[in-house]
Order: structure tokens, then sequence, then C-alpha cells
């Protein structure tokens, strides 16, 4: 189970319609629906009803679905604390090289790591 096959899964369930969801994931109709039949296999169970033109949740489906968006929430919550930057590194960077390469590797790249990580 992936994060994506989960986010396919409520985009499909959301809209009720594989073209609504394959745009909205920009994926292709057959990649969808690997990726649902993956999933749906993995766990033993159908999440969704299908028919020419239209896609229904099945009851069991609804509970992994409601589940499925919490796990997605928490992805996102995550990703956010990451992109926030407010946990940088702040101890000293320390570098062991050989002093006869690291005099002549060293020194082109040194200043625009001090200014990257001004402490």
């Amino acid at each position: 189970m992936t994060l994506t096959e989960l986010k396919y899964v409520l985009s499909l369930a959301h809209s009720k319609h594989f073209g609504e969801a394959v745009a909205n994931c920009n994926v292709s109709q057959p990649a969808l629906s690997i990726a649902l039949k993956k999933l749906e296999s993995e766990l033993g169970l159908d999440l969704l009803e299908r028919s020419k033109s239209s896609v229904w949740v099945t009851p069991l489906g609804e509970k992994l679905i409601q589940q499925a968006q919490r796990v997605l929430n928490a992805e996102s919550a995550i990703t956010d604390i990451a992109k926030s930057g407010e946990n940088r590194l702040n101890s000293p960077l320390n570098l062991g090289v050989i002093f006869t390469i690291g005099s002549y590797l060293f020194p082109p790249f040194i200043p625009s790591l001090h200014s990257a990580w001004d402490n």
C-alpha cells in the first residue's frame, strides 16, 4: 500500500468518476485502475463498485477511505514540518580530510558552504 494509491482511491471516491479522478491525479486511466486493483488485491476487499458511468464506495471502503484521509492529512503535516525549516542543524560542521588533498579540493567551495550555513 502506498500513499499514491491512497490518494488515487480518495480522488475516485470523492469524484465518483474515473475521468475526473484521472484528471485530478494527473495519471492515465489504466494507471489509476491498476493502482486501485493492486490496493484492493493487497487488502483482499473491494473498496469501490464500478459501473460504466459511475463509481460508488462500498461500506467497508468508506471506513478505509476515512482512515486513508487521516493518513494523508498526517503525511501533509509531516511535509509541512519538514518544509518549515525550523529545526535546522545548528551544530558545527567538522570535515576531516588529508592535508595534501584538502588544501587543493576544499578552497573553491568553502565560501559557498559558509554562506549557506552562516553559523
